[in-house]
């Protein structure tokens, strides 16, 4: 009885272990680094890398069928053995990330938008094309998206700028910032790639909003930006097409023009409010990019809106926990870095969510954690490797030097 009350030496050592290792008087940096983790934020990323696995899972046999042809054959669970892979490749990168000092992390994310910078200017003339735009610099085991990497690192870098207002505010940060930022743009828009540049600015004006810059200059900028959506209307001939069918979509045209957002919008339909059930799925054998672009309306189709509405909600749980987190935060380079982090991942699903449900023109944004593809993951396991890095808490820092344990020690 007192065996089994106590536990057997083995499980003793094994919790012994345990507490040794994770226990709050463990000074180690892993212990360190275990409680001053918000661990409901890294629930939340690891919830959404599983719902993904099990997402990618569904839509892969349909984009095997797809992509399979004459000169090759792709397995049904191709893509979902292959996103397993990175998965297991990006925990890790995750966790590493997240256990920087702020100091090594805004280091990190300086070079890393210098080298991604640097990247994005030479994939016009080095990368490969794809449905008519060069994004993607092909390296064998993957393509790689300098874009992607460069969300996280442009996110840092644009906050360390302008956190350095508290130390001389006559420094010009708005003019630093901006003429980043139109760098960006114009690199992505030679690729061209205006999703991704409407995400970038977003982020920025974001940003601006919080570190204060006055509301008429915002309001320049949201001129600034309507004036920019005429131009790419009228310039820029996919978003023209893409806009034209998601305004005044013409029956003529339904297996071209806005074939993509018609199947998206059967396939998330398809199986009503609880799914078909997994594999269970057959409007999806008709979507384009089911395990990407459109794996949302996957979900939908075998889970039923339900899952697409959970979905929806651990996107927001996530953003909302991050603001509610730096509500007390004194430090205005990681109040401007992990809330803009945070805006991105969220502003990221919310486009592609739009665009499954066909609220939304036709643009190709992955949902974060959850869509196929290595740069994608890896990409965001360091951008939110670095926003659970700058969220980071030492519990001990508010206890009062006063107070004393009733053991008295």
């Amino acid at each position: 009885m007192t065996d089994v009350m106590r536990g057997t030496p083995s499980t003793r050592g094994l919790r012994g272990r345990v507490e040794e290792r994770l226990g709050r008087g463990n000074r180690s940096p892993l212990g360190l680094w275990f409680w001053e983790i918000d661990r409901v934020l890294l629930l939340l990323a690891l919830l959404l890398i599983g719902i993904g696995l099990v997402a990618v899972a569904a839509a892969s046999p349909a984009s095997a069928v797809r992509y399979s042809d004459g000169s090759r054959s792709f397995a049904a669970m191709y893509y979902f053995w292959r996103q397993a892979l990175w998965v297991v490749a990006s925990i890790p990168v995750l966790l590493v990330v997240s256990m920087m000092p702020t100091l090594v992390a805004r280091r990190f994310a300086l070079a890393g938008a210098a080298f991604m910078l640097l990247m994005l200017a030479i994939v016009p003339f080095v990368g490969e094309e794809v449905n008519g735009a060069r994004r993607w610099i092909g390296l064998g085991v993957m393509n790689f998206q300098p874009s992607e990497f460069l969300k996280p690192f442009f996110i840092v870098t644009t906050a360390w700028v302008l956190s350095l207002r508290a130390r001389d505010p006559d420094l010009p940060l708005f003019p630093i910032t901006l003429a980043l930022t139109g760098l960006v743009g114009g690199l992505l828009m030679l690729q061209p790639d205006f999703g991704q540049t409407v995400v970038f600015v977003a982020v920025w004006v974001t940003m601006l909003m919080i570190a204060g810059t006055s509301p008429r200059a915002i309001l320049a900028l949201g001129g600034v930006g309507l004036g920019g959506i005429v131009a790419a209307y009228f310039f820029y001939g996919t978003a023209r097409a893409r806009i034209d069918a998601f305004l005044f979509p013409d029956p003529d045209k339904a297996m071209t023009d806005h074939y993509q957002t018609d199947m998206a919008h059967a396939t998330i339909t398809g199986g009503g409010f609880t799914g078909t059930g997994p594999g269970g799925g057959m409007v999806k054998f008709k979507l384009p990019e089911a395990h990407t672009d459109y794996i949302f309306s996957v979900i939908g189709e075998e889970f039923g809106l339900i899952a697409c509405m959970i979905v929806a909600l651990l996107y927001l749980a996530l953003v909302v926990r991050v603001f509610v987190k730096l509500l007390d935060e004194e430090d205005a380079f990681r109040l401007l870095a992990a809330s803009g982090l945070a805006v991105q991942f969220g502003l990221q699903a919310l486009i592609n969510m739009a665009v499954n449900t066909g609220i939304a023109p036709s643009k190709g944004m992955t949902l974060p954690f959850i869509s196929y593809g290595g740069s994608s993951m890896i990409a965001l396991s360091i951008g939110f490797g670095m926003l659970l890095a700058f969220t980071r808490r030492n519990p001990y820092l508010k206890r009062s030097p006063y107070s004393v344990r009733l053991n008295g020690k």
